[in-house]
């Protein structure tokens, strides 16, 4: 058995350079071998870190890059469903960004593509392997926290119509504000991570939601802020509140789980880096403790998710995420996004 498997990357903006090609230029179980992009100046400055991936333009010539037995889509989202068939076709396995498509007729051909080639696709829903939901996951599977109630998200940030990366040079537009390439504004863009990690958490699906979109404070043709509430198969509640009009500077990332035994509360896990804090605070004394995570742990979601699905490649075993819950999730998602 190989102990590592080819990875390429087909979309180099700053997701891919900051995040993904990082993760894989340090996973024990991927070689990142390839890299894609029409875009000469991403594709450059991903590509001049990763010195053994070969760079290219065209995407029928990077399916064919020597030792590529994987591909991870970081294009925007519209491009998902077409390049997923692309490396189907060319008998890749797929690891695409959230969410799936655009729409929910897109994402179901991306799966069956899949699935008729005899590849594995799986979204990257980096945040199932950040270590403090983990560790959160094995504590509410455990009983910590007794019968789950209620679970909160407030996941947001500050996007205006001419937001770029700080890294980014002002090359690339705001395709996240634009309705032809994005599907939807702050609600497609932040929600799938937070009904995904519940959904997750919980152990079973959100079965009913209904939300409210708004766009109130920037000008382009899609929602800036969102809240949803939903009912779990087992009776619990969630209630996601996701924007693109909070200011940075204020709390934006929590996450809590609200049990009869103890409630947890976890800052700054969810996003795309490792760290922040998860505290369980009991039910009967009030007392907060934190759940500390070892270094050795906490890596990026990123690095952690990319192992996991090379180590099922290699070792020919099913990725514990399949499609079908994915799928779900963008019927969610399709249901929610009321602006359109």
């Amino acid at each position: 058995m190989s102990t590592s498997l080819g990875w390429g990357i087909v979309g180099c903006g700053w997701v891919a350079r900051d995040y993904v090609a990082p993760a894989l230029r340090r996973a024990r179980s991927a070689r990142l071998v390839a890299l894609c992009d029409p875009d000469a100046r991403a594709l450059g400055r991903v590509a001049a870190e990763s010195p053994d991936a070969l760079p290219f333009a065209d995407l029928d010539a990077f399916l064919r890059a020597p030792g590529l037995d994987a591909i991870y889509i970081a294009t925007p989202n519209h491009l998902h469903a077409p390049v997923t068939e692309a490396a189907a076709n060319a008998g890749k396995h797929v690891l695409c960004e959230k969410p799936m498509a655009t729409n929910l007729v897109d994402a179901e051909r991306m799966v069956r593509a899949c699935a008729e080639a005899g590849v594995v696709y799986a979204t990257a829903f980096d945040q199932r392997f950040h270590a403090r939901h983990r560790r959160l996951k094995r504590l509410a599977e455990a009983g910590r926290l007794g019968t789950i109630t209620a679970a909160r998200i407030h996941y947001a940030c500050w996007t205006p119509p001419e937001w770029r990366p700080e890294s980014d040079d002002g090359e690339h537009d705001n395709w996240r504000a634009d309705p032809a390439r994005a599907g939807g504004g702050a609600f497609m863009d932040l929600a799938p991570h937070g009904l995904d990690l519940l959904q997750h958490l919980l152990g079973e699906p959100l079965v009913e939601i209904a939300t409210l979109l708004q766009r109130r404070i920037h000008t382009y043709a899609v929602d800036d802020g969102a809240a949803l509430i939903g009912r779990f198969a087992g009776g619990a509640l969630a209630l996601l509140n996701v924007a693109y009009n909070c200011p940075d500077a204020f709390p934006r990332r929590t996450l809590e789980l609200i049990g009869t035994k103890a409630m947890a509360v976890a800052h700054n896990t969810m996003g795309q880096t490792p760290g922040g804090t998860l505290h369980l605070i009991d039910a009967a004394t009030g007392a907060s403790v934190e759940e500390r995570i070892s270094s050795k742990e906490d890596i990026s979601p990123f690095e952690a998710q990319v192992e996991a699905f090379s180590h099922c490649l290699l070792a020919g075993e099913p990725f514990p995420f399949p499609p079908a819950g994915d799928l779900h999730t963008m019927r969610l998602l399709e249901e929610g996004n009321t602006w359109r």
